[in-house]
């Protein structure tokens, strides 16, 4: 089974074909998504394409958000959590590349995402840029009250905060970035990770793999990354398939395996 654990599909740049998206994931062999929610004012949206039954979601707001809502409260994530779609907290972090929103919220609303999967114990989906050094202390901090699972999405950050992330015991998830020819430092991080916590995900409509770079990505685009990751780790197809689908089923749960 093929499982994108990372994907956008309210984001708009599927208005006129989403459904034809779909299609054409499940087509590819994609059995099953997992739709990001961005923000939780945004959280209607993210749920309503998880009608779908093949696709799922998650509540949270992205680093770039944070600034929306800086006030935002733990019991919120974990209220809207009890949805029985609602199968992970985030996307959350912090981003220091861009900086959309101030750094002090940035960590402010990334540990509440902490304290709500602490509670609910549902995955943590983590976007971290530029942020290894505060990434790693807020997750030790935050860990050492009370363990959750941890998810370092798209994971393109540095050698030693993979490290201190697999200490915890966090999952990792491989994108698109992972077959770019520039990539060879990613590429390098993915060799080291933990075999039995290896996913994978489009992050879709962005970070399309090779040989769709530069357009927009979508879930058909799977195969690519998959076989990406099987060249880089040594695996063949159906090994990297049935290794990335387990590591899937224990962190997320919720989701009932077929």
């Amino acid at each position: 089974m093929l499982i994108d654990s990372h994907v956008n599909l309210h984001a708009p740049q599927f208005d006129d074909d989403r459904e034809a998206v779909i299609s054409r994931a499940l087509a590819a062999g994609v059995r099953l998504m997992v739709n990001i929610c961005d923000r939780v004012s945004n959280f209607d949206a993210v749920r309503a394409v998880a009608m779908h039954p093949d696709i799922w979601c998650t509540v949270g707001t992205h680093p770039h958000e944070a600034k929306e809502n800086p006030d935002l409260a733990a019991r919120t994530l974990v209220e809207l959590a009890q949805d029985p779609r609602v199968v992970g907290i985030g996307e959350c972090g912090l981003d220091f590349h861009y900086d959309l929103s101030p750094r002090d919220i940035q960590a402010k609303v990334f540990r509440v995402h902490c304290e709500a999967a602490r509670e609910t114990g549902l995955p943590l989906v983590v976007h971290t840029r530029e942020a290894d050094e505060v990434m790693g202390r807020i997750l030790a901090e935050e860990h050492a009250r009370g363990p959750f699972r941890i998810l370092m999405h798209c994971y393109t950050s540095g050698a030693e905060l993979a490290r201190q992330a697999a200490e915890l015991g966090a999952w990792f998830s491989v994108a698109g970035i992972a077959t770019f020819k520039t990539a060879d430092d990613v590429r390098a991080v993915i060799r080291d990770m933990p075999a039995d916590r290896i996913i994978v995900e489009t992050d879709c409509p962005y970070l399309a793999p090779v040989p769709y770079r530069g357009r927009r990505n979508e879930p058909a685009f799977l195969p690519h990354v998959l076989a990406r990751l099987a060249e880089i780790r040594g695996w063949g197809l159906d090994e990297a398939e049935q290794r990335t689908e387990d590591a899937f089923f224990a962190l997320f749960d919720r989701i009932p395996r077929p």
